[in-house]
């Protein structure tokens, strides 16, 4: 008895028909395609939004990796050119050339201001203007930064209600069908509860790839803005040491002893 039952649930199945059939893969596809064929106008208005929010994400998430790794390749020789010169004035003239790193933006703003305050000789007479300014250029630069980063934030949360919406109403919708056809079997409702489920499948699939992305994003800006805090300091202090160790002048007719160069402006 156990064995005649299975197989007459095998030969309902439709499996024992085809035993040589297409496989797994094309008849998935095959049963998506026609899901998708026969969804409701509010299952694909909702497919088509989520498909707008994936193309929309992954653009940003490229754009933003390939800035980021311009931004940091840059920065990393700006700060070997800079820490081989001997002269700021120098760096000055040549910062331009990595201008895609922020800490180029950091130079100008810091150098600028000594300029302003001292001339470039001695030290300066408000240290702590110097370190507002550097403040200031790390925030206008980590500001450029993060644009258009919350749209990945806004995409990874909103995408999967997006997709339980659409689910939602292709479940109100297959019941209502089924309430009004008066068939209650599961091969009638079955059909219209997993084309709902797309919608829920495919927010998912959008919403994933956007919350890894952003908080990929947000930890390579949090190391962006210690090298831009770190980078900062380090300016100041050759500022300062520069101010310092500027040597005086001798009296007429002593000789000057040997020192070892020391960054000037």
């Amino acid at each position: 008895m156990t064995l005649l039952a299975f197989a007459l649930t095998f030969q309902d199945s439709g499996i024992s028909e085809s035993p040589l059939g297409p496989p797994p893969s094309a008849t998935h596809t095959g049963a998506l395609m026609e899901m998708l064929h026969n969804s409701g106008p509010t299952a694909l208005t909702v497919l088509g939004i989520l498909l707008l929010f994936s193309i929309f994400s992954w653009a940003i998430m490229l754009s933003k990796w390939r800035t980021f790794r311009a931004a940091e390749s840059q920065s990393r020789k700006f700060v070997r050119a800079f820490r081989k010169s001997g002269r700021l004035s120098e760096i000055a003239a040549v910062a331009d050339q990595f201008r895609p790193s922020p800490l180029v933006a950091i130079f100008h703003e810091i150098h600028d201001e000594y300029q302003r305050q001292a001339g470039g000789r001695g030290m300066p007479p408000n240290q702590q203007a110097l370190e507002r300014a550097a403040l200031t250029a790390a925030s206008e630069s980590l500001t450029l930064m993060e644009h258009r980063m919350t749209w990945l934030a806004t995409i990874a949360q909103t995408a999967t209600f997006i997709g339980l919406f659409g689910t939602v109403m292709g479940i109100v919708d297959a019941f209502h069908g089924l309430g009004t056809a008066g068939a209650a079997t599961l091969r009638a409702v079955a059909p219209g509860i997993s084309e709902a489920l797309i919608t829920t499948a495919a927010g998912l699939a959008v919403a994933i790839p956007a919350l890894i992305g952003y908080n990929q994003l947000t930890a390579r800006l949090r190391e962006s803005a210690a090298r831009m805090d770190d980078f900062g300091r380090e300016l100041l202090n050759a500022i300062e040491n520069a101010a310092l160790l500027s040597p005086t002048s001798p009296p007429s007719g002593t000789p000057t002893p040997d020192a070892s160069p020391r960054r000037s402006f």
